[in-house]
Parts: structure tokens; sequence; C-alpha cells
């Protein structure tokens, strides 16, 4: 797992160098390698898993793992049609996300076990929306649809860590991994509506693969 962990940081960093130098070849291999190496890290983890009290939760993050990747050869194309499919398959990964940590810290505990710290992933959600708003077009709906279910996937995150619902240290890995990927997400949101240039790709594709494998690292040994 360890080298599919350097496998996969190795991949962002020529796939960030592939972008500053706008190779097209390269940046969709090591795309396809980098977003490979964490559901293969997912994999491994599921396959270890041995304990029936995550299961279902390993499974259902091994799931939103596998979308993550489909969204990530969907955004490979430039145009509108591939960014909403890439759009819907993160959708359903972070939803599988949700779905798996319910499974192990039941809704019902999320406002509570969060607490104040909740503020900050919905916060954020809505300030991005309210700068994004102009520019959304037809596509509000569906950005809407996504940022509040990002959202409630930190939200969810932070309240399986507070509550102690995974062991240590699965839930720090949880909960950085889902705050890494919420910020991957700003930076895509604003390659897309705000300004497209590289400071987008150097800040955005390392926090979104970083959170990946930790998101994939928190079903480890369980």
């Amino acid at each position: 797992m360890i080298a599919l962990t350097i496998g996969g940081a190795l991949a962002c960093a020529l796939l960030v160098a592939a972008e500053w130098r706008r190779m097209a070849a390269l940046r969709i291999a090591a795309k396809l390698v980098a977003s490979a190496m964490f559901v293969a890290l997912g994999a491994r983890a599921l396959a270890a898993s041995h304990d029936v009290r995550y299961t279902r939760f390993a499974e259902a993050i091994f799931a939103g793992l596998v979308l993550g990747a489909i969204g990530d050869a969907c955004l490979l194309a430039a145009d509108k049609r591939w960014f909403l499919a890439g759009l819907s398959a993160f959708l359903l990964g972070h939803l599988a996300y949700v779905a798996g940590i319910a499974m192990i810290e039941p809704a019902g505990l999320w406002p509570g076990d969060a607490g104040w710290l909740a503020v900050a992933p919905a916060g954020a959600g809505l300030a991005a929306l309210a700068v994004l708003w102009p520019r959304l077009g037809s596509l509000r709906l569906p950005v809407i649809a996504y940022v509040a279910t990002i959202s409630v996937m930190v939200v969810a995150a932070i309240a399986a860590a507070r509550g102690a619902a995974l062991p240590e240290p699965n839930r720090h890995r949880l909960v950085i991994g889902a705050s890494l990927f919420f910020v991957s997400d700003l930076a895509v949101a604003r390659e897309r509506f705000v300004s497209r240039n590289f400071t987008n790709k150097l800040w955005g594709l390392p926090a979104y693969y970083a959170g990946q494998l930790l998101i994939a690292w928190s079903i480890a040994g369980l």
C-alpha cells in the first residue's frame, strides 16, 4: 500500500508538470495512473478488511473511489457534456462516501458530533456559490446539488472523527482526506467558471489526489 501511495504521488507530480508544459499525452496518462493508484489502494485495503462492523463502510468508500476515477476520466475532455458527466460521477462518489459514513455514524448524530466545526464546510460552500452564482448559467442546479453534497460529506467525516466512529488513525485520514477533496473542488470551480490558469492545477491537483489517497487509507486495517 505504501508503494501505491508513492506511485499516486509521483503520477500526480507528473500530471502537474504536464499541465504546466501543456503536454496532452502525458497529462492523460498521468491522470489515469494517479486515479488508478487510489482505486488500487482502496481495493487492497478492502480486500484486507476483516472487521464486519466496518464492511459496508469500506465497500461504500471503495465505490466512491471508483466513481472518482470515472469522474477524472470524464474531465479529461473539455466540453460541457463531459464536464456534466464528470460532475455526476463525483456527485455519486460523494453520496457513496456519505452513505458509508452513515453506516458507522448515524446521520442523526452528525450535527451534535460535528458541532461548531460544521460551520467551516457549510460556510465555504455558501461562499463558493455566492462567487460562482453569476457565472453558472444553466449549470446552477447541478452545481448547487454538488456543493451541498460535498459539504454534507465533509460534515459527516468530521462527525465520524469526533464521534470516534472509526479507530485511530483512520478517523483522521477520513476527515483530512474529505477536507482536501473539498479544497480541490474549489480549484476545479475556479478553473471552470472564474479564471483558467495553471495556479488552479498547482494546488488543486495535489489536494485532490492526496485527499483520495487518504480516503482510501481510511479503510486500511479495519
